[in-house]
């Protein structure tokens, strides 16, 4: 941030103190991505032209009165997709190399023999084909699974998905998957997509991975077909209240893998948020085109931009 202070008035503040920050403010730079405070502070937004949000997902902040502004919105593209692939293909070798099992077996010094799986020929299903889900998809790939996605437009051809079937045909998608990995944006169309009937649609050995919002999931649904084997299992990284409640079942579940909203969260990840700021800060001073601008109708940045 040396670099934006030395060209403007910096004010740095916390939700508290928000309306006050935003009275004659031009620009807001919103760090702390999960927070709630700018809807009760809006109305201070007097000036405001530019917000950036250091996210991928760009839900908290998509309410009513900055949709019909003419305040721009950019995000954080690009800065998790590698790591957030990797996470997801660690959580696969997991699965099928049933490491969970071989951790539980090691502290109990227990020597059990035991057969794993191949992911060289499975099929995954990667729901959200914007940056994140490619980056999934191409390094499964890689590791020599079948992928294909599910997003807003079918198509075939599609260099990293090959197949991109339409998410509102959600339960044929995923039907024949070993894993189905979710990465959707959070929106009206995607909320809840994930529910009873959604997972009753896979296989009873399939394996659910959610890198993208809580809010996609009914969780007692996932909680349900887990407890029935309707589902073989689950790795989670993000949920609907975090942090994840100490007593909530999922975290009692042998079959579920939970981690606390850290899938993209590498070493050097709070500098190259700022970096990307700090780019489209000097973008946007020299009245230059900026980066990752968010069609705030759709809630994501297009596919090209």
């Amino acid at each position: 941030m040396a670099a934006v202070e030395q060209e403007a008035e910096v004010r740095y503040t916390d939700a508290a103190g928000l309306a006050d920050a935003l009275r004659g403010a031009d620009a807001l730079f919103m760090y702390q991505f999960l927070s709630t405070a700018l809807p009760s502070a809006w109305h201070a937004a007097d000036r405001l032209q530019w917000l950036h949000i250091a996210a991928a997902g760009v839900d908290p902040v998509m309410f009513p009165e900055l949709r019909s502004s003419d305040v721009v919105l950019t995000n954080a593209r690009g800065v998790f997709d590698d790591s957030i692939a990797e996470y997801v293909l660690g959580q696969v070798l997991a699965f099928a190399k049933d490491m969970p099992t071989s951790l539980r077996l090691q502290d109990a010094r227990t020597w059990r023999h035991r057969e794993t799986e191949r992911i060289g020929g499975a099929s995954a299903v990667v729901v959200g084909t914007g940056p994140i889900g490619r980056a999934i998809a191409r390094l499964l790939r890689a590791a020599g699974l079948r992928v294909s996605g599910a997003g807003r437009r079918a198509r075939d051809g599609d260099p990293d998905f090959g197949t991109v079937h339409t998410t509102d045909r959600l339960a044929e998608c995923v039907a024949d998957a070993d894993y189905v990995i979710a990465v959707a944006p959070l929106t009206d169309q995607t909320k809840n997509m994930f529910d009873a009937d959604a997972f009753a649609a896979m296989k009873p050995s399939a394996r659910f991975v959610n890198v993208g919002r809580g809010e996609l999931v009914v969780t007692d649904d996932l909680v349900a077909a887990l407890r029935s084997q309707t589902i073989a299992g689950a790795a989670l990284d993000v949920f609907d209240t975090e942090p994840l409640p100490a007593d909530h079942p999922l975290w009692t579940m042998e079959n579920v893998l939970i981690s606390p909203h850290m899938s993209g969260d590498v070493v050097g990840w709070r500098r190259e948020l700022v970096g990307v700021f700090a780019d489209n800060f000097r973008r946007w001073r020299a009245g230059q085109e900026l980066r990752n601008v968010v069609d705030k109708q759709l809630g994501y940045v297009p596919s090209g931009s």
